[in-house]
Parts: structure tokens; sequence; C-alpha cells
């Protein structure tokens, strides 16, 4: 495996982020997981320090209050291409991305520029998430397509890789997506600089612990954000 980086977003994940990191380094001895804790109140940046303590591949950044994911992850590019890192993948914190999948979606990049994670691509595939929210997603991501021209069934999910080139193509400072909106701008991004995009089926899992951060506020930046994307974005 060519040097990968997993980004993990967190914010009041103490539940879930010693398991995640586990099945995600239990896939390859040579990959390293990036936390990125907004100042969890639940004492989650604690944890990940004494986690990054025990496992030299586990590194932290903490940010001083709650910032967003889109902002957490060009911080997380960032750091991974002054490291060097040649893959750069995006997984969430909650156990709702099976970690089982890195494997796959860095290979799949060794001929592709871009790998989602799709819940769409060949199927819906969800397991034990609630109908209304499975009507949502699926409406979304239709609405999505029809708005920009994006031939991507899934481009809201969570879960993919990166080449390092397609981060250090994109200017990183222009993308101005603070919430979930955030994975459909990289999307638009990567696609409208011509990059190779490949969907990987995956299954989506409900989560077991925490909280959703899903809120009213999310939905309607990213309704906003796809119209903006396609008058601004060249």
């Amino acid at each position: 495996m060519k040097k990968s980086l997993v980004i993990i977003p967190t914010y009041n994940e103490k539940e879930n982020v010693a398991s995640v990191s586990e099945k995600a380094l239990q896939v390859d001895s040579d990959l390293e997981i990036l936390f990125i804790d907004d100042n969890s109140p639940d004492g989650t940046g604690k944890i990940l320090d004494d986690l990054s303590q025990k496992e030299p591949r586990i590194h932290v950044i903490h940010r001083s209050c709650r910032m967003g994911l889109g902002t957490a992850y060009v911080e997380g590019f960032k750091y991974a291409i002054d490291k060097g890192f040649e893959y750069v993948l995006e997984m969430d914190a909650d156990g709702q991305h099976d970690p089982k999948y890195i494997t796959e979606l860095i290979s799949n990049c060794d001929e592709n520029d871009l790998v989602i994670g799709s819940r769409y691509k060949g199927g819906i595939r969800f397991f034990n998430i609630t109908l209304a929210r499975i009507i949502l997603a699926t409406l979304a991501n239709k609405y999505i397509r029809f708005i920009t021209g994006m031939d991507i069934a899934d481009s809201t999910s969570g879960l993919r890789c990166y080449k390092r080139k397609v981060l250090e193509a994109i200017d990183l400072d222009a993308v101005c997506s603070k919430g979930f909106a955030f994975q459909i701008e990289m999307a638009y991004r990567t696609w409208k600089k011509g990059f190779k995009i490949f969907e990987l089926p995956i299954i989506f899992y409900n989560r077991d612990k925490g909280t959703s951060k899903m809120s009213r506020h999310i939905v309607f930046e990213a309704f906003f954000m796809v119209l903006r994307l396609k008058l601004k974005v060249r």
C-alpha cells in the first residue's frame, strides 16, 4: 500500500473513536490516521491524545472551537500534502463507514483520481437506516445530478479516497462549504478539473453510539450550495 492517510473529523464522538481507529489501523500496517477534533466538550480530544501516545500512526489536531466539517477536511488535506501522503481518505468517526472498504478504495485509486464509497451505485444499500432518511438522501443526490450535470450517484458520501494530485490541483482556500455540503463541493471541483471519478459500492450503517450531527441548517446549506457551485465554479 502506498503512503495513505485517513482523515477523521470529530466532535463529541468519545464512544466511537477508539473502535474506529482500531479497525482502520488493522487494514494495513502502513496506514495512518489524522483525527481533527473541534474542542469536543465530551472529552473526545483527551481520548484521542491517549490513543496517539500509544499508537504512533495516530495523529491529532486540536482546534479551538466547532468550525465545521469542511474546514476540518481542508486542514487535513493540507497536512496530508505537506507530509507527502499519496492517498488521502475521508471517513466518518461515528462507525457508519466500515473500515474494511479502505483497501478497496485505495486499490481502485490506482487507476482513478477520486474513489467514492457509493450507497447508490448498482442499487441502494443502507443498513438499519430510517426510511425517511433514505428518501431524503436519495432525492438530494438526484437533485445534485440534475443541477450540476455530474454523473455521480452519491456525491454526498463521506467515505472516499483522493490521489494527492487532485488535492494539489484544487484551490483548497477557495472551498467555502463548512458542513456536509463540503462533500458535494469537493466532488464537483474534482469533476470540473476533469479528474477520473469512480464509485465503489458500499453498505452504509446506522450509528450505534453518539448523536447525529445532521440538522435542518445543514440540509439548507447543501441545497443552496449546489446552485452556487453551478454558477461560480469553472
